[in-house]
């Protein structure tokens, strides 16, 4: 599969996400993506490089990317993640951005713009 050249910095200019933490890792380059809420299925199912969209918001989204080597976290229906999830995310040097979308039209937007789910 070609490489598509993505980076999380791309993403948030182009939708105007909100950056909750880690700004300063927004060069990171996004390899695909993957939405789910399950913890369990994400840790299985996720690769590295991926943005991850997920309803959490609590500290052990924060395990689960850093375990699998994630390019970040979007959250999305505006909800806003615990303070323990951001000081956790600080400490991985972890980027959790925030989408007002509902997955579903974040995911199609994603995906029109050249990020896979399957790679």
């Amino acid at each position: 599969m070609d490489k598509i050249n993505i980076r999380l910095s791309d993403i948030i200019k182009r939708f105007k996400f909100e950056v909750v933490c880690g700004q300063e890792y927004l060069d990171r380059e996004i390899k695909g993506g993957y939405v789910s809420d399950l913890l369990s299925d994400v840790i299985a199912n996720s690769r590295d490089g991926d943005i991850w969209i997920t309803l959490q918001g609590h500290p052990n989204i924060i395990a689960v990317a850093v375990l699998n080597e994630l390019a970040g976290i979007i959250i999305i229906n505006g909800h806003k993640p615990d303070e323990e999830t951001i000081r956790k995310a600080v400490a991985e040097k972890l980027p959790v951005i925030i989408s007002d979308l509902p997955a579903y039209e974040l995911v199609g937007r994603l995906y029109k713009l050249g990020i896979p789910g399957l790679r």
